[in-house]
């Protein structure tokens, strides 16, 4: 799908910086699309980008409205819809990357019709996929893994392809979420794929390469999180990754959304070593990315030289120090030619 830029962004009326990642992401990766965003009273999150209405953003060019947003079970509030009524009325798009369909949302189906403008279901997708096969493809890949949901797969995943990319190396970050495929302009939403499929999706993704080519592969949910260990299971059978690095946020004590403990980075790096051998059995961990978004610099740094030494693997905060790092231990562990 064409989505056309620029962007303003719908924040609703979110509870939190995490609801609105999607928004986030996009403006912490491409900012340069994001001319502003749109808050309903009572929202917590902040893009720290100009705050518009929809007429102002339609005079400053703004082409999409995108939801830029996410909930448990990817449904769009009722109270939302007035608003986006009135951005299509007005002659936006609407792009979004919730599991509801727009254009099942009789107000805006008929918005849209009337103002013949376009609605982008972003975590959908016309393409059909086989069945996982399991076989050993060529090219590398790289797969970023969790000890939680919403804990910077994502931005790990990116901030390896830049870095890699630095290197003189030949890498790829492919989306397999709503915000990566809003930032990458490809990828597919691995949790709206059927399950039977989802394995499949992500060998479609990515396909066999040449010898030394890189797939940077955005990681989904956890294997340890009730909720989502499926999606992640089957993203990892299909990723088959030569290398993974587990991402962890270290002041939780708990898993978004649930009231089961957080998983251990060994548990973690154990159990994907355990599962992921069925595709690949030669991978293995090469860093710890660690989201030290809410400590201060000192602790910051602390946690991850103490997680390095207890791991023996590079350990860091891919924003905040980024992961030279972890690339070095990459290279070492699979040198070019």
């Amino acid at each position: 799908m064409e989505i056309a830029r620029p962007y303003l962004l719908f924040l609703g009326d979110v509870p939190d910086a995490l609801a609105a990642k999607t928004a986030l992401g996009i403006v912490d990766w491409r900012p340069e699309w994001c001319l502003g965003q749109l808050r309903l009273p009572g929202c917590k999150a902040d893009a720290k980008i100009p705050d518009m209405t929809v007429e102002q953003a339609v005079a400053a060019g703004v082409k999409t409205m995108v939801v830029g947003v996410v909930n448990a079970g990817g449904v769009l509030p009722e109270h939302w819809i007035t608003t986006i009524v009135a951005a299509l009325d007005a002659g936006l798009d609407i792009a979004t990357g919730l599991h509801v369909r727009l254009a099942s949302i009789p107000a805006i189906a008929e918005a849209a019709a009337r103002s013949g403008r376009k609605l982008h279901d972003v975590r959908h997708t016309s393409e059909r996929f086989a069945t996982g096969k399991g076989t050993k493809r060529p090219g590398l890949r790289l797969l970023a893994v969790g000890t939680d949901c919403s804990v910077g797969k994502k931005y790990t995943a990116l901030a390896l392809e830049k870095e890699m990319r630095a290197r003189g190396l030949d890498a790829d970050f492919r989306a397999t979420g709503q915000t990566g495929v809003f930032i990458s302009g490809r990828g597919v939403a691995i949790d709206a794929v059927v399950a039977d499929f989802i394995s499949g999706a992500v060998e479609w993704l990515s396909p066999a390469a040449a010898p030394d080519h890189w797939d940077v592969i955005e990681g989904q949910g956890s294997l340890f999180h009730p909720s989502f260990a499926g999606v992640s299971l089957g993203l990892l059978h299909g990723a088959q990754p030569d290398a993974f690095v587990v991402c962890h946020e270290p002041t939780r004590t708990k898993m978004r959304g649930v009231q089961h403990a957080l998983p251990t980075i060994r548990q973690v790096i154990d159990l994907t070593i355990a599962c992921g051998r069925l595709t690949n059995p030669a991978i293995r961990p090469i860093g710890i990315a660690i989201n030290t978004e809410h400590l201060d610099e000192a602790e910051a740094r602390r946690v991850c030289e103490e997680a390095a030494a207890f791991h023996d693997l590079p350990a860091s905060d891919p924003i905040r120090f980024g992961v030279a790092p972890i690339v070095d231990r990459l290279l070492a562990a699979f040198p070019k030619g």
